[in-house]
């Protein structure tokens, strides 16, 4: 589904400070390599964490699901100094490719990459977060928030993609109701009731949730 007319993206990314070369190898090598290439952030949502995160100067940053690096390497490029990117996903087929472009950036130090059940490794980490990102399997959404709102400093951001899940959120967007449209509606309205955050869901690209802590 698509949310904006195809010439006003391609506006909207024309008018977007471009791709580095890194970046747009990432972009190559996804399309060519890996399965579901869609799932990549890409430039437009790419640079709006970039940006974000460059103004927000967080410490530690938690991103549950890699991929292959794209969000990843963005938001890294916006810590604080000496701040750490702690990155997990389950897929190790991806591992050497992701390794390789975190080397490439010159910003691998900073950059904790970890492989396994994010259910399982965010109980170890300590936190506290000043942004997390949540990019994963849709069905752990509401888990993955659960676990990491205590992390979460005071004014830290949650920051969750696909809220829109191509349009399937609205009832006449989809045909019937899965599990993983099902997933994304509880975590919708579960942030919505919370009362120890304020959010707007902006509709850019699958939608992303915004929720700032109290």
């Amino acid at each position: 589904m698509e949310f904006i007319d195809p010439a006003l993206l391609a506006y909207c990314e024309d008018h977007t400070s471009q791709e580095d070369d890194l970046l747009k190898k990432i972009t190559r090598e996804t399309q060519a390599k890996v399965l579901m290439p869609r799932m990549i952030s890409g430039h437009l949502q790419g640079k709006l964490l970039e940006l974000f995160v460059k103004m927000l100067r967080p410490n530690t940053i938690l991103e549950i699901g890699t991929y292959t690096g794209y969000s990843g390497l963005c938001m890294a490029r916006g810590l604080a100094e000496n701040g750490k990117l702690i990155t997990l996903d389950i897929n190790d087929e991806l591992e050497k490719m992701v390794r390789g472009f975190f080397d490439e950036s010159g910003l691998s130090d900073q950059i904790d990459y970890r492989l396994g059940n994010a259910l399982e490794i965010i109980p170890s980490l300590e936190g506290p977060f000043d942004l997390v990102f949540i990019d994963a399997d849709k069905i752990n959404y509401t888990n993955y928030y659960d676990l990491v709102i205590d992390k979460l400093s005071k004014g830290g951001i949650i920051l969750a993609d696909n809220v829109l899940w191509s349009g399937k959120v609205l009832p006449e967007g989809r045909k019937k109701l899965d599990k993983d449209t099902a997933a994304i509606l509880d975590f919708n309205r579960m942030v919505q009731d919370d009362p120890r955050v304020e959010n707007s869901l902006l509709p850019i690209r699958d939608g992303i949730m915004m929720a700032r802590k109290l």
